[in-house]
């Protein structure tokens, strides 16, 4: 919550004017019900002419200072939420956008996009609902009873229990029992999300496999889980409300009870009676948004308490990086010295001490077995992790000291899993160059085989209106766009036939021709005119060469390529 309340703490000037005018609100409503009780009062023994209209006179200002009071507190104070939840979206993004190549790894999409939207969306409550109320409550009741003591030491006291009792002891006994409601009621939320969310992506699959109904019965008790628990939190809220008005209502006879007694006792002008009663309804007003102050301070405290859990998650941050460097121009050269990588939270080595150096300009193919560990080493030189022994170097300067995006400018790299947004075919190519026109791009396609899409067709979310083979291309076709020094390229074409294939990369090598360009494949077709082919195998490098040179060597690639050819064959 620290850091939340120094987000807010930027508004000051919003903050006080807000507990300013909710002062001089609460105030207003303690001295217009006073004068109103007076005037009834003072009317009924027949006063002086001029002192029933100077109370009248007060009663109209009271009015006006009340509701301009109301107004102003609303409108600044609102105004302060307004631009915390702004501030507290943009820090949040901020701090999470460095994380967000690798944080899917721990957090499932629907709970974070609870985290990201519900639990920001909670934190409007915390200054209108748990930093503001109890200010503007202290200091009217501290007015209140200076001005009451004045009148009647008792009735003062008794005001004072009154606000410990309405104030501070039943909002912290129901904030003790309401504690674990709230832990709850975030957690079912996120199950909800989580639910929904792969019911969505996953209703193709669930509808084939025949478990469709299975996975709506577990969204639907998801949902009722929620429900019910929303509905607790509401009952022990409006519980809390009740409590406290009715102990407001019980001060009220009670102050009602001593003043006539004083009044009896002549300790007290029966002129005044009406008046503190009056006083005594009015001012525990104040008071009452202490009752829903318990559930919203929990509230507040539960959403900031995730979303810091997402900001601190050390599993997907990368270690600080050292003194950064400019990456020197020209095509690079790519050097793995002795690294080592295993993934956040697993035991298993994804890579092992691998030693390899890829020279500028050269074309390379890193082939092996589904998890040997081809596709971390893009990972690694992207930047997205950092080897935990040894280094990966980019033109002799190490991934730790070179920027993320200063990697990114000068890479073309097409991952396994490509996201294409929903609108046309023109804006999800200007993702890599902004700058290209309208013959750039088809050009691109037709290089792809995808001269018969139009620029202007339609992409619905992720390009599923595509089939596999299409949205492959059409990523490459998006990277040829963008003038880059260094292709990496992992499994771009695993959804392409074969004849298709052959002329798309055919396409790429003339494209990246003197450029660095390293391509995963666990295909082996078409490697004959690579510069070097790296063979993986658990983690380590196998073996190394020209196509030739591991031919004639026989060894893990000879293996492979017979076990391809007999699958040929057979098929």
């Amino acid at each position: 919550m620290k850091e939340i309340t120094r987000l807010l703490l930027t508004e000051k000037r919003d903050i006080f004017l807000s507990v300013l005018f909710g002062f001089l609100a609460g105030m207003g409503a303690v001295a217009l019900f006073a004068n109103s009780g007076y005037l009834i009062s003072r009317a009924a023994v027949a006063p002086p002419l001029a002192v029933l209209t100077v109370t009248i006179a007060l009663l109209k200002l009271f009015s006006f200072t009340r509701a301009l009071s109301r107004y102003g507190e609303r409108y600044y104070s609102h105004r302060a939420t307004f631009t915390m939840l702004s501030n507290i979206r943009s820090h949040f993004f901020q701090r999470l956008e460095p994380l967000a190549p690798r944080i899917s790894h721990k957090f499932k999409s629907g709970d974070l996009l609870s985290r990201i939207v519900g639990d920001v969306e909670s934190l409007q409550n915390y200054f209108l609902r748990v930093y503001y109320p109890p200010i503007v409550m202290i200091t009217v009741f501290l007015a209140t009873i200076a001005f009451t003591a004045y009148f009647s030491i008792p009735v003062a006291v008794i005001l004072i229990a009154g606000v410990l009792v309405t104030g501070w002891l039943i909002p912290a006994w129901f904030q003790v029992r309401h504690r674990k409601i709230s832990s709850e009621i975030r957690k079912a939320r996120g199950e909800v999300s989580t639910e929904i969310t792969e019911f969505l992506y996953g209703f193709q699959d669930l509808k084939l496999h025949q478990k469709l109904e299975e996975k709506e019965d577990a969204l639907l008790a998801s949902s009722r889980h929620y429900i019910e628990e929303q509905a607790g939190a509401s009952h022990r809220r409006l519980a809390s409300v009740s409590w406290n008005q009715s102990i407001a209502f019980t001060i009220s006879w009670i102050v009602l009870a001593a003043g006539a007694y004083l009044t009896a006792e002549g300790q007290m002008e029966g002129v005044f009676l009406a008046m503190l009663v009056m006083v005594s309804l009015t001012v525990f007003e104040n008071a009452t948004p202490m009752a829903a102050y318990p559930s919203y301070a929990e509230e507040s405290r539960q959403a900031a308490a995730r979303l810091e859990e997402v900001m601190q998650d050390e599993s997907s941050r990368l270690p600080e990086k050292k003194q950064l460097r400019a990456l020197p121009q020209g095509t690079p050269e790519i050097s793995f010295q002795g690294a080592s990588f295993t993934y956040p939270e697993e035991s298993r080595s994804v890579l092992k001490e691998i030693n390899l150096t890829i020279a500028p300009g050269t074309k390379t193919a890193v082939v092996g077995g589904s998890g040997s560990g081809k596709s971390t080493m893009i990972q690694l030189i992207l930047g997205i992790y950092l080897p935990e022994d040894g280094k990966v170097s980019i033109s002799g300067i190490s991934t730790e000291e070179l920027e993320d995006k200063k990697i990114w400018e000068k890479t073309n790299a097409i991952l396994q899993d490509q996201h294409f947004f929903f609108g046309t075919v023109r804006e999800n190519l200007l993702i890599s160059n902004d700058e290209a026109n309208d013959a750039q791009m088809k050009n691109a396609l037709a290089r792809m085989n995808l001269a018969y899409l139009s620029l202007d067709t339609t992409l619905t979310e992720k390009g599923k209106n595509l089939s596999g083979g299409e949205r492959q291309r059409l990523g490459l076709a998006r990277s040829m766009l963008r003038e880059a020094e260094l292709w990496l390229l992992d499994e771009p074409t695993s959804s392409v036939d074969a004849a298709t294939e052959a002329k798309v990369m055919n396409e790429i090598f003339t494209e990246a021709e003197n450029k660095t360009l390293i391509l995963v494949s666990h295909k082996l077709q078409g490697l004959e005119d690579m510069d070097q082919i790296v063979v993986m195998d658990h983690g380590s490098i196998a073996e190394t060469g020209t196509f030739a040179e591991l031919m004639e060597k026989r060894g893990v690639f000879y293996q492979m390529k017979q076990i391809e050819a007999e699958l040929f064959a057979a098929g």
